[in-house]
């Protein structure tokens, strides 16, 4: 395997290994891709006070998320078509999560299924569930979650209706791949994405096909998927999904005050500030803005997460310092599992780890708790 340096050194590496269109899937934003950009350049532009003379010597980058002690404060995005970056994908992530000790989240839109993922890992995992109109399908999916042992049920809010992304709609993006001249061209540049395909028998929406009614190939999965994200959601829908799952629940896709209020008077003990990596919603406020705010709005009534836009270890620093309690990362998950597979996914969270200890002492503090806003030049 590749020595990386930095979450770019695996996107470039993913750029090379990993079809188009799944790869476009994964590095891009919706329509002008404004807002994908702000997530990256507003944290870049929250500028650190290096401090000196002040003994580091001991220091700690652990830090609970739901009461859990984690090595640092981050878990792994609920990504969409990750067994398409790599074959087998979420299930070498879960493991790679778990050989670091951070928390894995499936999603609903996953190519290895729940039960795929329980057998083939040890440690718990998170489920994140999209509401779709088939309110029967949807509850059944959260039984399937706890059947599974999943430690927290994750309910992403901001994909009621699909965000235009461009680069899908010229790539034709599908699942497996379509076999059109263009794609065929492209794959043969791909070998060890396509071997590794052809030694798996998961190409396909895991949690879906043959749990839906209907649904037994991929002609009636198109079909089926494009009528089920629901424009009706509403918070009573949220409390209805917690009041059948009694675990850990997250909120994702909150950027604004009143949302984050809802969310916590529907039962959440975490929400994640989000915009979903610049997907959805083009012309929406960075993450990293939208946190100050929401962080003070709520106080600790629960756990306030970030994601969109974090690339390194910095960044974690940087959302820890405006108040999050924690982080989430899917693109630097996807660039690394596209880039080396399980193995890959363990030394980016290495790298993580190692980005943000070193900035943490390089701003003068020891711990997590010591960081503030006061690491940061106004």
């Amino acid at each position: 395997m590749p020595k990386f340096a930095c979450v770019e050194d695996f996107r470039k590496h993913a750029e090379r290994r990993v079809p188009r269109m799944f790869y476009d899937y994964a590095d891009s934003g919706s329509w002008t891709e404004a807002t994908y950009r702000a997530n990256e350049v507003d944290l870049q532009a929250l500028k650190f006070r290096q401090r000196v003379g002040i003994d580091v010597s001991q220091r700690s980058t652990r830090m609970p998320m739901l009461g859990e002690m984690l090595p640092m404060p981050v878990a792994i995005a609920p990504t969409g078509l990750t067994g398409m970056q790599h074959a087998d994908g979420e299930i070498l992530g879960a493991r790679a999560a778990e050989t670091f000790g951070v928390p894995f989240t499936l999603s609903t839109m996953s190519i290895c299924s729940i039960e795929d993922v329980a057998a083939n890992t040890q440690n718990p995992f998170w489920f994140q569930l999209y509401v779709m109109r088939d309110r029967d399908f949807i509850s059944r999916l959260v039984e399937r979650a706890r059947d599974a042992n999943c430690s927290a049920l994750m309910v992403t809010m901001d994909l009621q209706i699909l965000g235009q992304r461009h680069k899908d709609v010229h790539n034709g993006l599908s699942a497996p791949p379509k076999l059109t001249l263009a794609n065929m061209l492209n794959l043969m540049t791909k070998p060890a994405w396509c071997l590794g395909m052809l030694g798996t028998r998961r190409r396909q929406f895991g949690n879906i096909v043959g749990h839906v009614k209907g649904v037994k190939d991929m002609s009636s999965l198109a079909d089926w998927t494009a009528s089920q994200f629901d424009p009706s959601l509403s918070w009573n829908d949220v409390a209805a999904i917690r009041r059948q799952w009694d675990g850990k629940f997250i909120i994702k896709g909150i950027l604004d005050v009143e949302d984050a209020r809802s969310a916590v008077n529907v039962g959440a003990d975490a929400i994640v500030v989000s915009n979903h990596g610049g997907r959805q919603l083009d012309g929406a406020p960075s993450a990293i803005a939208a946190l100050p705010e929401i962080v003070d709005a709520l106080g600790t009534q629960c756990e306030v997460w970030m994601d969109s836009g974090i690339r390194g270890g910095q960044d974690i620093l940087r959302a820890i310092a405006l108040g999050a309690r924690g982080t989430l990362v899917g693109r630097p998950f996807l660039y690394a599992l596209g880039a080396a597979g399980e193995a890959g996914v363990v030394q980016m969270l290495e790298i993580l780890h190692t980005e943000l200890d070193k900035t943490m002492a390089l701003c003068g503090r020891s711990t997590l708790a010591e960081v503030d806003g006061s690491i940061l030049l106004n």
